[in-house]
Parts: structure tokens; sequence; C-alpha cells
């Protein structure tokens, strides 16, 4: 799977997002301008020491990702959308879009992707989630309706054995 990051304004995001990316064997993608510099302590710090595992790119601008990835399937997480993310179904090659924490994604890159853009259901009064909850949320249902695949789906105690 891969994640795409519209211009993210706020590094501990950023940094919780690229620490669920390695967890998850998923890939970054970072569309500029970014809000921070990739080298400071709270995105590295959000990351943990996992941040050098991540497998991440950066573009100019959604241009230039266009260019890179000529036909990429792409879901565009937004509030505007009609679809919700889990009436969808995700391919493990696909891109999940979610735009920067104080505007969502453009208008103009949403106008014309209507039926490839998902959202959360959420109450009204709220206007939205936090970024890296959102992220983790819809890669999560992503994966789970393509079985994990890779993943370990059992954990084993450290100190201890489970009870019969």
């Amino acid at each position: 799977m891969h994640i795409i990051l519209h211009q993210p304004e706020i590094p501990a995001n950023t940094g919780n997002i690229g620490r669920t990316c390695v967890a998850t064997g998923s890939s970054l993608h970072l569309i500029e301008p970014l809000g921070f510099r990739l080298d400071e302590k709270s995105i590295k710090r959000a990351g943990m020491d996992y941040w050098n595992n991540l497998d991440v790119m950066r573009y100019i601008n959604y241009q230039e990702f266009q260019e890179k990835h000529p036909g990429a399937k792409i879901w565009f997480a937004t509030t505007k959308a009609k679809n919700v993310y889990t009436e969808v179904t995700f391919g493990m090659d696909d891109y999940i879009m979610f735009g920067k924490e104080s505007g969502g994604i453009p208008e103009e890159i949403l106008a014309d992707h209507g039926e490839s853009c998902i959202r959360i259901p959420m109450l009204d009064e709220i206007r939205s989630l936090n970024l890296s909850n959102s992220v983790a949320i819809v890669l999560y249902e992503a994966l789970r309706q393509n079985g994990f695949n890779g993943m370990q789906r059992e954990g084993t105690l450290h100190r201890l054995q489970w009870k019969e």
C-alpha cells in the first residue's frame, strides 16, 4: 500500500504516519510544500527509531507525483466525499491520499476524482479527525480487505504463556 500526504503541516502527525507505514510495509509519499523540515526532532520523535526504515519519497507538487506514477489507482480521503471508505475495494498497490491538516486535499484535485473520493463517517459537529488517526483507520481497512498480506497476525507473551 501507499500513503500520500499532500502538503502536511504538523511534523508529529507525519512522524506517526511514518511509523504506521513502517509497521504495515507501506510507502509514504510526501507532496511539498511541507510545514516542517524532515530533519526536525519532532518528526523523528513521533516516528521513533523507525524513521530510518521508512520507504519515503518527496515530490515538488502533485503534478510531479502524477508524472512519476502514471496510472496509479488513488483514493482521495476527504470529508467532502460521498463514498464511505469501507464501501470501496482497495487493491494492495493502491495509493491513499490525505490532505494537509488545515484544509484537506485541494478541491482542484478532488473535482476530477469524485468516484475515488472516500470519507470516514463522523458526527456533523466534528470538522475532521486527526490526520494520523485517519490514515491508520483507512490504511488498516485496506490491509484487512487484502488479508493483511505478509503481516504478522498473532502475537506472543514475553514472560508468560497464554492460559488455555
